[in-house]
């Protein structure tokens, strides 16, 4: 039987109902409405339907000012964030002189201290001590906002923050120290729910699909042997191309000729392509456990402890999920951004889709 819906971000897409109907493409720029990705936003970021529109509309642009922009300074690039009070891209500098370049392009600008390269640089060297670091440091990463790293730890535990930083030897004026209650944790192993199983139980969701079936979580192949994969339905699926973890969060099936991937998540909406949108930009998830739910895009290149080893190069989002959603993917508009990894009671964490597609050698189907 012929199945028009591997796709998405949850094993919806392997029901035997067939394909939902694709949403029809309004003028406009309204293309990137969908029936449930709006909603989510009224709901999860307490907007009304027509500033979640207006919304959409302006961040697509921001990404776009902000991609061109990160090319155009190089160096002098420090980060990106989305400002919704005023809808535009802000862009910092190392180079107060190209701060009229910035504004020219439609984004708002600030001189910084850092470039996005030296912060970046700061986060591989607390990469390369990561064995030395200690159980109650939970993760770090580069924060746009702040223009710093960031590096969590349990709350009580901030000495063992000072301590692994002088060992690591980076400049500590890069570094924030922030406290959490929590540490992360990765989802998946969780039975139940519309997914697609690993060894008959365990179950994850799908993120993107590929030209050759789809891209999910590298745990979720990883924390299970490798084991076989069925659809919701329970009709076989297809088998692993390959799957990475920890280190990196990433795998790819190769879905058998009973399965079609489509350029569309399980909700209907067009997956035209990919991006890296900015901080503060919003962004839905799809997952077989918490269905779509929206926030907002956090700090990037975070390095996430958990019990199994860490995975670095991730992106934090406010996005509500559990176990079980593991894999799922992050679109902002109708631009793919990465597949869901883990993360605790307030933060989730996704691998980015560049990352992905290319550590698996596989390509986004798109619209």
């Amino acid at each position: 039987m012929k199945i028009a819906r591997l796709l998405g971000a949850a094993a919806t897409a392997v029901m035997a109902t067939g394909a939902l109907a694709a949403t029809a493409v309004p003028a406009s720029g309204q293309d990137l409405l969908n029936p449930d990705m709006v909603p989510a936003m009224q709901r999860d970021l307490g907007l009304t339907h027509d500033q979640a529109i207006a919304r959409l509309k302006s961040e697509d642009v921001a990404t776009r000012v902000t991609e061109s922009l990160t090319a155009a300074l190089g160096d002098a690039f420090g980060g990106a964030t989305y400002n919704a009070a005023t809808g535009k891209a802000h862009v910092t500098t190392t180079n107060a002189a190209l701060a009229g370049k910035i504004r020219e392009a439609g984004a708002e600008a600030e001189v910084v201290r850092f470039s996005a390269r030296q912060l970046n640089s700061t986060v591989d060297t607390l990469n390369a001590a990561d064995k030395a670091a200690p159980a109650a440091i939970t993760g770090w990463g580069v924060d746009d906002a702040t223009n710093r790293v960031t590096l969590d730890v349990l709350q009580g535990q901030r000495a063992a923050a000072d301590a692994f930083l002088a060992k690591s030897g980076v400049d500590k004026s890069v570094v924030t120290i922030r406290e959490t209650a929590v540490k992360p944790t990765t989802y998946a192993n969780i039975r139940g729910g519309d997914a697609y199983y690993i060894g008959g139980s365990s179950r994850c969701s799908v993120g993107f699909a590929t030209t050759t079936g789809f891209v999910t979580a590298g745990h979720c192949g990883a924390l299970t042997g490798g084991g076989s994969l069925t659809g919701s339905n329970g009709a076989a699926l297809g088998s692993w191309i390959t799957y990475r973890f920890p280190g990196v969060d990433y795998a790819a099936v190769r879905t058998n000729s009973s399965w079609t991937p489509v350029a569309q998540m399980n909700n209907g909406t067009a997956v035209r392509g990919q991006s890296n949108a900015a901080t503060g930009t919003s962004v839905c998830k799809a997952g077989s456990t918490t269905g779509w739910t929206c926030g907002t895009i956090g700090a990037k290149n975070q390095s996430v402890r958990y019990a199994e080893g860490t995975v670095n190069g991730m992106t934090a989002t406010n996005v509500r999920s559990a176990a079980g959603d593991s894999g799922g993917g992050f679109i902002a508009g109708n631009y793919a951004q990465g597949v869901l990894s883990g993360g605790n009671t307030s933060v989730t964490y996704f691998y980015p889709i560049a990352g992905a597609l290319s550590g698996t050698g596989t390509t986004l189907k798109t619209s």
